[in-house]
């Protein structure tokens, strides 16, 4: 059931849903901004990964900087504004995949780029083919499934951006007091933002925390956007930059098997968003709508040389910090991502210092994972197959986020899927609930009597 009632309790004006509610264009376009900063550190850190390990040329980079931020763009938008079943119409933002960025990379290295973007273009495909068969399988996904996938999915989001400001362990600046500091002033001044500031501008806390980090980095010597002005003043996407695509099969399996897990975690975003915004989300009916404009949009953009691009976790936990739950933030933002990537606004946002973006980003994905245990919250636990399904697939999801590399001497193949701490607590969880809930009589396994409640399911979610 939709809420009818703003979080005060107010009913809602004019009787529309504030997922849907536009606000002034000011508001709406700081309210975005908030969103782009956030966000903003992975399509650059994507390119340059690109860039540096596949040595291109400067305007090569540049021209596929403009397509990542492009593309970010007008994937938010569709996500935000939908249209015929493409897009879901919930306050989403689409970037490059982390994981698909470094199946990318390399795929190129084993090949060429030309079969790199062919996989991309392959994988898009395959969303869109694959998902009606995938919606079957969403009965196995209960609130048990989803929690804990949204539970790792928050952590392993805070050990990534955490090392942005911590380093990577062995690395010459691992642990830099100075950088530590600017990451845990960014994080204080956010939750001072949220204590004392009230309104409109406590709905941007997370932005000023933000700013407000930068702003000491500037004072301490350790930023200069002046360092990221050089460059074309003007950018376009370049249109086959590699070449015409090589659509290889067999060079495009890991990124296929990655993409399985990609629309595990897309279930999940979609149905934790709904519950923040308050939305109903039909399962069957909103997760294809997701999958298929990350299909699409990597389809197009795979064409313009950018990786897969997949809907963002990222901007949830924005969300839910912010309590703006309106589409049309999102959809601003998506334009403003696309003016980004026509001008050196794309080079010049870099030097806001990792260490203050990684600070930002720890206080978002953290309520991520937050998210996750409320809806766990709702689970009975004094049921055994509750408890060891959510106990395996935290342990097991958890370990390839803890241990990173446990799994390097599998088959790459195999490791794609069990490396990812997603997709294993994805995996676990549904094949145990398959054991307790669906095999033997009544789907009972000892411990589970079958006229007890076992699962709370959340009113906004169906499948």
């Amino acid at each position: 059931m939709e809420t009818t009632h703003r979080p005060d309790g107010a009913p809602l004006e004019d009787g529309i849903h504030p997922v849907d509610q536009i606000r002034p264009v000011h508001n709406l376009i700081l309210f975005a901004i908030q969103h782009i900063l956030v966000m903003v550190a992975t399509p650059i850190s994507s390119v340059f990964l690109i860039a540096s390990a596949l040595d291109l040329p400067t305007d090569l980079a540049s021209a596929l900087l403009s397509s990542v931020f492009v593309f970010s763009g007008l994937g938010s938008i569709l996500q935000s504004i939908g249209v015929a079943g493409i897009g879901v119409r919930l306050p989403f933002i689409m970037l490059p995949g982390g994981a698909a960025t470094i199946l990318f990379i390399t795929i190129a290295q084993g090949t060429d780029l030309q079969t790199a973007v062919g996989a991309v273009v392959l994988t898009g495909i395959f969303y869109i083919l694959v998902v009606t068969v995938f919606v079957r399988a969403l009965k196995y996904f209960p609130p048990l499934v989803i929690g804990t996938m949204v539970v790792v999915i928050g952590i392993n989001l805070v050990k990534v951006t955490g090392q942005l400001f911590t380093g990577r362990p062995g690395t010459e600046h691992f642990g830099d007091p100075l950088q530590l500091l600017l990451a845990f002033f960014t994080i204080l001044l956010t939750v001072l933002c949220f204590r004392f500031l009230r309104g409109f501008w406590r709905q941007l806390s997370v932005a000023l925390g933000l700013i407000g980090g930068t702003i000491i980095a500037l004072v301490l010597g350790q930023t200069s956007f002046g360092a990221h002005v050089a460059g074309p003043a003007f950018a376009l996407p370049q249109f086959l930059p590699f070449g015409a695509p090589h659509l290889d099969l067999i060079a495009a399996i890991p990124m296929l098997i990655w993409s399985i897990a990609s629309m595990a975690e897309a279930t999940g975003q979609t149905i934790i968003n709904g519950e923040i915004v308050g939305r109903e989300v039909v399962a069957t009916r909103d997760v294809p709508r997701v999958i298929r404009s990350d299909g699409i949009v990597s389809i197009i953009g795979g064409l313009f040389g950018t990786p897969a691009m997949v809907t963002s976790g990222e901007n949830i936990g924005i969300v839910r910090a912010s309590g703006v739950r309106s589409r049309y933030v999102t959809a601003v933002a998506g334009v403003l991502l696309i003016l980004i990537g026509f001008t050196p606004l794309a080079r010049i946002l870099n030097g806001i210092p990792p260490a203050v973006v990684g600070g930002t980003a720890v206080v978002v994905f953290a309520i991520i994972s937050v998210l996750g245990i409320q809806m766990l919250a709702r689970v009975d636990f004094s049921d055994t197959g509750n408890l060891v399904t959510c106990t395996l697939a935290l342990a097991l999801g958890l370990l390839p986020v803890l241990i990173p590399g446990m799994y390097h001497a599998l088959p790459a193949n195999v490791g794609a899927i069990v490396g990812s701490g997603v997709a294993m607590s994805a995996l676990v969880a549904v094949l145990l609930n398959l054991l307790f809930r669906h095999t033997g009589k009544a789907g009972q396994g000892p411990g589970n009597p079958a006229d007890k409640t076992v699962v709370s399911r959340p009113a906004n979610y169906r499948i």
